[in-house]
């Protein structure tokens, strides 16, 4: 299958996968033995129904996703958006999987430098309109690097906020026309710290202070105990999405 599937039979298939992986969650989803083959097999089906058409998003803050495409499936394409705002943690987890796994893994940046930005759009237009910076330097470099793809996987889960507590393991991404496959979809943070765990997962070293959902360095802080895992992104502003997933 390549990218020029038709979006009536892409439809069909995530169709099909959807159903095909709810019977299986259904089955395999008590256990943490279990979850994991759900994600493994959701890669391996993807891998078989799209072949050169599918993608990997990747922020190097799921390492868990990265580490299960890199040992399930062989030279899997794997993109990550350069915003030009990640720790310098981020991009050396990025260069580290780069080395270390079969992936190709490609770079995407936005179509505007930062300075360049800056200049068009005035300083740290992060702080006066998060939105419209998410929109230049994650959504449309992210729409570039699946526009000739047929599906794409990413490392969404139900638990990680109140707007995808209903994803599918396998579904429809109905703005971008294309099967999304969330491997990780009924994996808890118990599942995640014990996989990282039990495989020795490589893991930005940002975790180490703090940091549990990671994303651009002036719109991320550590989080302290207690606090929802997501509360250090965007804190203090009513956003909660960068604008891919939604």
């Amino acid at each position: 299958m390549t990218a020029t599937t038709s979006t009536e039979r892409r439809h069909g298939l995530a169709s099909a996968g959807e159903t095909k992986f709810a019977a299986l969650q259904a089955q395999l989803v008590g256990t943490h033995a279990g979850r994991i083959e759900i994600a493994r097999r959701a890669l391996t089906w993807a891998d078989e129904t799209f072949g050169t058409g599918l993608t990997v998003a990747s922020s190097m803050g799921d390492e868990v996703l990265v580490h299960l495409v890199g040992t399930t499936l062989t030279g899997a394409d794997v993109f990550f958006l350069d915003t030009g705002y990640h720790f310098a943690e981020t991009i050396g987890t990025r260069d580290a999987y780069a080395a270390m796994l079969p992936i190709r893994l490609r770079t995407i940046h936005p179509r505007l430098t930062v300075a360049e930005q800056d200049a068009e759009h005035g300083s740290q237009l992060y702080a006066r309109d998060p939105h419209l910076c998410c929109a230049m330097r994650k959504v449309e470099p992210l729409d570039r690097a699946l526009s000739d793809r047929d599906a794409w996987v990413t490392g969404m889960r139900r638990e990680d906020a109140p707007t995808r507590t209903d994803i599918a393991v396998v579904g429809w991404d109905a703005r971008r026309r294309m099967v999304k496959v969330n491997p990780l979809a009924v994996w808890t943070s118990a599942d995640v710290d014990r996989y990282a765990a039990e495989h020795e997962v490589f893991l930005n070293p940002l975790r180490q202070s703090g940091y549990t959902s990671i994303g651009c360095a002036p719109c991320t802080r550590p989080v302290s105990e207690g606090e929802d895992p997501r509360a250090g992104r965007w804190a203090g502003r009513d956003k909660v999405e960068c604008g891919l997933h939604t």
